[in-house]
């Protein structure tokens, strides 16, 4: 027979065994370490398209696995120490998504945990793989090279604007490879198109607006937005300050013609991230990262911004509208 007591001190050693149980789940869980050059609100969108790539491979945030976040919110020197933090949480695996120098940080903190990166530029270069299709060591993920498309977006600009001779560039010096590599891709292209360009250089947000005052003195036909994650956290300000001082503008991506750029054109950020979600969810299911090529995008996007176009003053041409793959109006 069991008494009042009995009954109490049974109930009693259930709910200690709840949280232990839980505690035990949790610890059995694999864990993430997500390394990222931005801030979380920014971010926000194109975590979601992770969770996306991890679900389709099975896993779940908080249900069979577990996400540590770091977060340099546009402080390059702050990877570093973030990169070993993770290393020191014995990750399973960690996600760089974005930034190349996130992904250099984690390389440089570990030759051991697996590293999923997504960035735009050439991992060879970069020193993250020895191969696309054999990446060797342990690093893979996805290269949308951006930095390459920069002639596109030139072209571009050139067929919105037929009497454009002054191009303006902005690069971040933040990542010196990153800001030669377009900034060469740039003057290949201008020299082809018979183009006039000055880069310049801003790596906060007080740099922007300098870089816009002079741009406001200059008076340039155009400007080109070289892909970069902190220029990406700052569209809005980006977009704002083009259409403030009238100066119709292109960058790669649909994010910026959503945030009010003229035109873009790029591979899907979002779908990136999905990409880099499911590489490590392979990953976590036993998958090495020398044997997952490094993906490239096969899918490029044009879009552009009709709203923009008519505040400019511009006609875009129906042959252009016809090849957007979306028109925002």
């Amino acid at each position: 027979m069991t008494t009042r007591r009995d009954f109490i001190s049974l109930l009693g050693g259930a709910a200690a065994a709840w949280p232990l149980a839980a505690r035990a789940q949790q610890a059995a869980m694999p864990v993430i370490g997500f390394l990222s050059f931005q801030s979380p609100g920014p971010a926000a969108p194109h975590l979601s398209a992770y969770r996306r790539g991890l679900n389709e491979e099975g896993y779940i945030e908080g249900q069979n696995v577990t996400i540590e976040f770091r977060w340099a919110e546009g402080g390059a020197d702050r990877l570093p120490d973030l990169a070993a933090d993770l290393v020191r949480r014995r990750v399973r695996v960690i996600a760089a998504p974005g930034s190349a120098l996130a992904a250099l940080a984690a390389k440089a903190a570990t030759t051991t945990i697996p590293i999923v990166f997504g960035i735009a530029e050439d991992p060879v270069k970069r020193g993250l793989v020895t191969s696309l299709a054999r990446p060797d060591g342990n690093a893979t993920g996805i290269s949308f090279f951006t930095a390459e498309l920069v002639a596109k977006q030139l072209g571009l600009l050139r067929e919105l604007l037929p009497g454009a001779v002054r191009v303006a560039v902005l690069v971040n010096p933040a990542d010196a490879a990153r800001a030669a590599s377009i900034s060469q891709n740039v003057e290949a292209a201008a020299r082809v198109l018979g183009l006039q360009i000055a880069v310049h250089n801003a790596s906060t947000a007080g740099e922007i607006d300098t870089v816009f005052a002079s741009l406001a003195r200059e008076r340039p036909d155009a400007l080109l937005i070289g892909a970069d994650p902190f220029f990406n956290s700052r569209r809005v300000q980006l977009a704002t300050l083009a259409a403030r001082h009238a100066i119709p503008s292109a960058s790669g991506g649909r994010d910026w013609t959503e945030a009010g750029l003229l035109v873009s054109y790029g591979t899907s950020v979002a779908d990136m991230f999905r990409r880099v979600g499911g590489y490590t969810g392979r990953i976590l299911k036993g998958a090495k990262p020398a044997d997952l090529p490094v993906e490239q995008p096969t899918k490029f996007e044009l879009v552009i911004n009709l709203q923009t176009a008519k505040t400019l003053g511009l006609e875009v041409p129906p042959m252009l509208i016809a090849r957007a793959d979306e028109v925002i109006e």
